[in-house]
């Protein structure tokens, strides 16, 4: 599962949305409108929100007054975030390795480690291409990603959740170059796993995104390291959130 493109399916999956239900919502829009204020967008910018799930930080950003286009690659995901469109806000089914539009959006957003998933770097650098081509020239790109090196010191190698009667076994390790996460799936009415899911996501440090970011025209101006906009250090900060301003 691990070598297959392993969040087509998980993402998809009822089990996903189990097991992530209780993330801290309060937390994420507490955020959001923290990081609006400080970048301080016009009344009605456009606004690119790209892996943007089901759209509860689509549909913040929209009620802040802004023209918000929210994209997924989960068809379900999608499906449920199509009921709260309105002339603000808009969802489409779309891959990040793709091209959307070009030149067209004063903002565009990828919120919490919504990247780092795909086989190889190839495939990495075009969801970059796709960002960076989706904003306008002097727009801004905000990629909210892990802190590998705080990350590489806090993994805790075993837990289990339990939600209703489905239990989450979770084991997670790491190689040099990605942090994995197994997810055995398990019905308490029976012995064996029903399922198991597999995540896999990459070690991209700060100057990895810098430089991806640079061979697309985009320039890193600001790095914070919680959701509270604090500095980023590089050993203690838990987020790595990368403002990029595109140049041509």
């Amino acid at each position: 599962m691990a070598d297959k493109a392993w969040f087509k399916d998980w993402f998809n999956s009822p089990y996903y949305h189990m097991l992530y239900q209780h993330r801290d919502e309060a937390e994420a829009e507490q955020f959001i409108r923290t990081l609006v204020s400080h970048l301080n967008p016009h009344q009605g910018a456009r606004v690119l929100d790209i892996a943007c799930g089901k759209g509860r930080h689509s549909m913040v950003l929209a009620n802040l007054g802004f023209d918000v286009t929210g994209i997924d690659l989960s068809e379900v995901s999608i499906q449920e975030a199509k009921a709260a469109e309105s002339e603000q806000l808009h969802f489409y089914q779309h891959d990040m390795r793709k091209l959307f539009r070009i030149n067209y959006f004063d903002y565009a957003f990828n919120f919490f480690t919504s990247f780092g998933y795909f086989k190889n770097r190839r495939e990495h650098d075009n969801a970059i291409r796709m960002m960076a081509d989706s904003v306008k020239v002097s727009g801004k790109l905000v990629i909210d990603y892990m802190n590998v090196h705080y990350v590489e010191q806090q993994l805790i190698p075993s837990s289990q959740v339990e939600v209703n009667d489905v239990r989450f076994h979770i084991t997670k390790w790491q190689t040099e170059t990605h942090f994995l996460k197994q997810i055995q799936i398990t019905d308490k009415d029976h012995l064996q796993p029903m399922h198991l899911y597999t995540e896999k996501v990459a070690k991209f440090t700060l100057g990895d995104f810098t430089d991806m970011l640079s061979y697309h025209h985009m320039q890193v101006t600001e790095v914070f390291g919680d959701y509270q906009l604090g500095n980023y250090d590089v050993k203690h900060s838990p987020r790595m959130v990368m403002v990029a301003r595109k140049l041509k």
